[in-house]
């Protein structure tokens, strides 16, 4: 094919592979194509779509043409798309110079975009658009073609070795095609800090035309990056974005496009400025989408961390610095940092309090450990300790202050919502507690807040450095004598950019947060007990088993409550597992907050799990009232998560209560119309019987009678005073209904059948035995009690 052509079929063949950006055409589907159930197509895409392979080639041939190919702005990510659609240009210098206005009869604004920028949005964007394609199988996304791809491209284009190979095809003089301008028809403003290329500021210290090779190398590395960030993680309300700008930003943006809106439209800007601020991008990340940012995550703090170590001549360091180790020293605070924490201030605000949260927890994990991934390898012990995390991550801790202090406070708000019984949810909190718990990591935590706390010092140069980049023109610690007045300046300058110059912090070791640690802690006490309680109880109910759990009844249902939990169809292993990780994230939690002896013990001498003289669960915290009891907060969430609950049962006429699963129901409405008939019959003499005081009356008190409860317990919060019937003297043979009833009779009739002796003599004798023990709990009972056959 020629050239031409190959220009031609380049976008349907992009839109194959990868879908349609409206999700109707699937493509090949790369999220669902595994090995194991497609060996034939998954080696084939992957070698297809290889760095190296027959797609990228034609990348590189048609990128040597500069050709360009339009991509529609209403695809774009939320933020992105309406900022540009409001005439203010994104910060990102992605978007610089493609913006393309529609001509006569055309729909929609578009972005010219190069054929390598072409392929890898496609590729990006189809994690996002695809994600609601159907499938036929459980897909694990670790094994998936896409994710390999990524994982590919990753250490192709951001290599933690070497450098990135050249393309096959380039130009004769090495220089870059540059970007096609964009239409002048409507000026644009950046609603961000415009940050300049590494690429562009690399160029600008060339000679001549004849661009270092290097910097081909890294604008791929640059343009692959900023693709992934804006697809994956530009996902938010722009109201949010537009509160992280500087305030004189903002005024000059909201000026421009009023001044802008009265020109163009005649009418004020009203309609846009509510635009901005009523926009909110309805957008909910799936786990498959979490865990490609992880993997993101993971390779650049692996690529960051093998930058080779600076020259000790800061003169040396300016002509030896490659574009690639420049892009390496700045790739997490410049091109990352800002969005991911937005991105994850979202899920962690938005996320179900479900297991699946997990993928979240661990994506935020492997940001704040970038020792994890450095070159060096720990030291060989025979035990294995908890590695102290060193001095030289001191800078990358304060510089992210928020990712580990804020954050924190919103996982101890979920964890607080959460049953900790559940085996998946204790190990979420053992984790977050086992990775803040590292040595030297809280100290320098600590460390960064007071230097966040640290009073402003007034120097008049202090000014114009607001928004430099320290890593950029430099060390900002060469020209500034004071070495801890600089770090607050750093420590500040990251806080007010993310949150905003009014922003209340909230220390993460004050008291504040301390006071919801303790209520955490308490809250592990309570599962522990709880959990201990439920493995009780079924390690019980598994000895207790007879023959007539065949049958499908138990005590717990004989008496109308239910005692169960979902740890009931996990285990034993399960439950003990969950002691374990609660037992160990209390630990943990002690030695980050230096929590006493003292307070645990009073922690677990409030903790809600002690038992009554009875024997039972206390009831969940309430309030007394004039209508009777009423739920507290905490007694909400004690029944949210199994701490305590209330004994529901029958509380009406029993012979009206509805039929168990343990009785026949054709029994049971005969024997009730059976019972009905005698007692309407006979109900005088009854009355009469029991009226008497001698042994007679007591006996027929004790067999049929029924009132309601003179010591009545408190199981739920039902209305204090409660009118209730006295149905007087009655005979009930709803008893005869139960199969426990019914097989114990045809149990004792075929043992009595070994010995001879004939149904009619069988029923004489169980008569006169339940007489005879009729007669001795009458003289045992004090007082009279009611009875129920």
């Amino acid at each position: 094919f020629s050239l031409k052509e190959l220009h031609g079929i380049f976008p349907w063949l992009v839109e194959s592979i990868f879908g349609s950006l409206d999700g109707i055409i699937v493509g090949w589907n790369l999220r669902c194509l595994q090995g194991k159930t497609n060996p034939t197509e998954y080696p084939v895409a992957l070698d297809f779509l290889d760095p190296s392979g027959p797609m990228m080639k034609l990348v590189y041939k048609l990128q040597v043409e500069e050709y360009r190919y339009d991509f529609p702005v209403s695809y774009l990510p939320g933020p992105v798309k309406a900022s540009i659609q409001e005439q203010v240009l994104p910060e990102c210098s992605l978007y610089h110079n493609k913006v393309q206005f529609p001509s006569s009869g055309g729909l929609g604004l578009n972005l010219a975009l190069n054929p390598f920028e072409y392929y890898m949005f496609y590729f990006a964007i189809s994690l996002i658009t695809q994600k609601n394609s159907p499938v036929t199988h459980h897909v694990s996304p670790s094994n998936s073609a896409y994710f390999i791809l990524v994982d590919t491209y990753l250490k192709c284009f951001l290599p933690t070795e070497g450098s990135v190979l050249p393309p096959p095809y380039s130009n004769p003089g090495g220089a870059i095609p540059s970007p096609t301008p964009r239409s002048p028809a409507v000026p644009f403003t950046s609603y961000g800090m415009h940050h300049t290329s590494l690429l562009k500021r690399h160029i600008a210290h060339q000679p001549s035309v004849n661009a270092d090779p290097a910097s081909q190398e890294i604008w791929r590395s640059e343009t692959l990056l900023q693709i992934f960030v804006e697809m994956w993680l530009h996902h938010y309300s722009l109201e949010m974005y537009q509160k992280m700008q500087s305030p004189h930003v903002k005024l000059e943006v909201l000026h421009y496009r009023l001044s802008i809106s009265s020109k163009h439209h005649g009418s004020p800007a009203q309609s846009s400025y509510q635009a901005l601020h009523a926009y909110q991008e309805s957008f909910k990340p799936t786990e498959e989408h979490v865990l490609v940012v992880r993997l993101l995550v993971k390779h650049l703090h692996a690529f960051s961390n093998s930058l080779k170590p600076e020259p000790l001549s800061p003169s040396a360091h300016s002509h030896t610095a490659s574009p690639l180790e420049e892009f390496k020293r700045v790739v997490i605070p410049r091109f990352v940092q800002e969005k991911l924490y937005i991105f994850l201030q979202h899920c962690f605000g938005h996320w179900p309090l479900d297991a699946s949260f997990r993928a979240v927890l661990e994506m935020w994990l492997s940001y704040l450990q970038p020792w994890r991934y450095a070159p060096e390898k720990p030291p060989q012990s025979a035990e294995p300790l908890p590695r102290s995390v060193s001095e030289k991550w001191a800078a990358f801790i304060q510089e992210n202050l928020l990712m580990y202090t804020k954050l924190f406070v919103g996982f101890l708000n979920r964890a607080l919502r959460t049953d900790l019984v559940s085996p998946k949810n204790a190990l979420m909190v053992f984790r977050v507690a086992k990775v803040f718990a590292q040595p030297n990591l809280a100290e320098m935590i600590l460390k960064g807040e007071q230097l966040f706390l640290e009073p402003e010092l007034v120097i008049p140069h202090r000014q114009h450095r607001l928004f430099m980049t320290p890593t950029l023109g430099g060390n900002f610690f060469s020209s500034w004598p004071p070495a801890i007045t600089d770090a607050s300046f750093k420590v500040k300058s990251h806080v007010y950019s993310l949150e905003g110059q009014d922003f209340q912090y909230k220390q993460m070791f004050g008291t504040e947060v301390r006071n919801l640690v303790l209520k955490l802690a308490q809250l592990i006490c309570q599962a522990q007990q709880t959990a201990k309680s439920i493995s009780d109880h079924s390690a019980e109910t598994t000895a207790s088993q007879s023959f007539f759990s065949w049958f499908r009844f138990t005590p717990s249902e004989m008496n109308g409550s239910y005692t169960g939990n979902d740890l009931d169809e996990i285990g034993q292993d399960s439950i003990k597992k969950t002691d374990e990780y609660l037992e160990k994230a209390l630990e943990y939690l002690c030695q980050i907050f230096k929590l006493n002896e003292a307070q645990l013990t009073q922690m677990m001498m409030k903790c809600g799990t002690a038992q009554d003289e009875n024997g039972k669960k206390q009831l969940p915290d309430c309030i007394e009232s004039e209508d009777g009891l009423i739920l507290t907060p905490l007694g909400r969430y004690q029944i949210i998560n199994g701490l305590r609950r209330f004994e529901v049962q029958y509380q009406g006429d029993t012979e009206l209560q509805p039929i168990r699963s343990y009785e026949n129901a054709t029994l049971v409405r005969l024997l009730f119309r059976l019972s009905s008939a005698l007692n309407e019959r006979f109900a005088d003499q009854m009355a009469v019987l029991c009226s008497r005081e001698d042994f007679v009356g007591r006996l027929c008190r004790y067999h049929l009678t029924n009132p309601h409860l003179i010591q009545k317990t408190r199981y739920s919060p039902v209305v204090k005073d409660r009118t209730s019937q006295n149905w007087g003297p009655r005979i009930s043979l709803r008893f005869l209904a139960s199969y426990r009833t019914l097989i114990s009779l045809l149990i004792i009739y075929f043992i009595a059948s070994w010995f001879y002796i004939g149904p009619v003599g069988c029923t004489f004798i169980i008569l006169v035995g339940y007489f005879l023990y009729a007669v001795i709990m009458t003289f045992l009972s004090e007082g009279w009690k009611p009875h129920e056959c």
